[in-house]
């Protein structure tokens, strides 16, 4: 989040001042305009086109209703360009762009907060609870997208609900920011995969909320080391491992990657699944430029490894649907890592998106197939013994 940059703006005559917040990293609009209740979708829309931002002073759920009347008419307006055609590597990259677009475009509605994250609007909702959870604490007014905002709302309901996850017969509460286990898929396929031998200690690469660490020590793995980077994926995979009494079984560690100094018996890692580069903050579960972190773990896993141990990398094969990786670009990785493949588990996704053939991502994940690759360091090559130089 962007920290000690506000926005200015004029309003009765006055200028006036207020922070700036956004989670994912977006600017602060240069032009703004107040509006409320009176403002036409129409007008909306193409003042936000224009790159000009609205401040909302009218009702909190006529906000809402503008917001899906202008997202209508952004989806109109694409209608009307063509389309990639099946299969096309640009889909992808159209795709893309016209999230960045989307958002760049709803952005522009913006809903002021109070110095205690109070919505100083008619029949709003108590955002506190969820601003404090997302932002930490505040200590002056600000404004803030209105697109952004129920998406904090939203995250703050997951985390308080939960999310249950069939294979762990619990429920998993996400922060704000932290990718939610709502793919069950690859979680099943760690519950399913038949673990090594003594397979403790056992590292979770990348917990995020902590799901796999949690899965794997109730399958009976006695010591399991999670590791991320992210403030808020270690707070959360904390949280919810001490929710689950799991505390006595589950260190949660901050580490790129690997633990320093330390070898397991089993290593899993489910990196972010497209190599391209996150626009975000929030996005970096998802897209992992260059693939990073799937390449970080491939090239350590040898060494990180005790004899005997196993490496669990669990993978969509989605990148190699729209073009971006190949399954001939994974097989050399594992083979220039030392790595041998033992078995892989496969299972189709079950999310909405598969079935709707009007998303423009439809092709790739009608055909998507997520893998859980089973890999083990390669042998060295064992020498055959000179017996002439023991015939004496």
């Amino acid at each position: 989040m962007q920290e000690n940059t506000h926005v200015r703006w004029t309003e009765a005559g006055e200028t006036r001042t207020a922070r700036w917040r956004s989670a994912s990293g977006s600017p602060p609009p240069k032009q703004v305009t107040v509006a409320d209740d009176r403002m036409r979708a129409d007008d909306a829309y193409r003042l936000a086109c224009t790159g000009t931002a609205l401040l909302w002073r009218g009702d909190f759920h006529n906000a809402r209703r503008l917001l899906q009347a202008m997202n209508r008419r952004f989806d109109r307006s694409r209608r009307r360009r063509p389309r990639p055609a099946p299969g096309d590597p640009q889909a992808f990259h159209l795709y893309r762009l016209t999230q960045g677009q989307r958002a760049r475009t709803l952005g522009m509605l913006l809903i002021p907060l109070d110095a205690d994250y109070r919505v100083p609007l008619r029949r709003a909702p108590d955002v506190r609870r969820a601003c404090l959870e997302a932002y930490g604490p505040a200590d002056e007014p600000s404004l803030v997208a209105l697109r952004e905002l129920l998406g904090v709302i939203g995250a703050h309901e997951w985390r308080r609900k939960g999310v249950p996850v069939p294979a762990l017969g619990e429920r998993i509460h996400p922060h704000y920011g932290v990718f939610s286990p709502v793919r069950g898929e690859y979680v099943d396929l760690v519950a399913r995969a038949p673990l090594p031998p003594d397979p403790s200690p056992a590292f979770d690469i990348g917990t995020g909320t902590g799901v796999l660490a949690a899965l794997l020590a109730r399958r009976g793995v006695r010591r399991v080391i999670a590791t991320d980077v992210d403030p808020r994926a270690l707070a959360c995979a904390r949280e919810n491992i001490e929710r689950l009494g799991l505390a006595d079984r589950v260190e949660v560690h901050r580490a790129d990657l690997f633990p320093p100094g330390r070898r397991a018996r089993l290593a899993v890692c489910n990196p972010p699944w497209i190599p391209a580069k996150a626009a975000s903050s929030l996005e970096h579960a998802v897209y992992d430029h260059k693939g990073r972190m799937l390449q970080g773990f491939i090239a350590g896993l040898a060494d990180r490894l005790e004899p005997g141990g196993e490496g669990w990398l669990i993978l969509s094969d989605i990148a190699e649907h729209l073009g971006l990786r190949s399954r001939d670009d994974l097989l050399a990785a594992f083979d220039a890592a030392g790595l041998t493949v033992i078995d892989r588990l496969d299972a189709k996704p079950r999310h909405p998106k598969v079935h709707d053939p009007d998303d423009p991502l439809h092709r790739a994940r009608a055909a998507e197939t997520t893998s859980l690759w089973r890999l083990t360091p390669r042998r060295p090559l064992q020498r055959p013994t000179d017996r002439s130089q023991h015939a004496h």
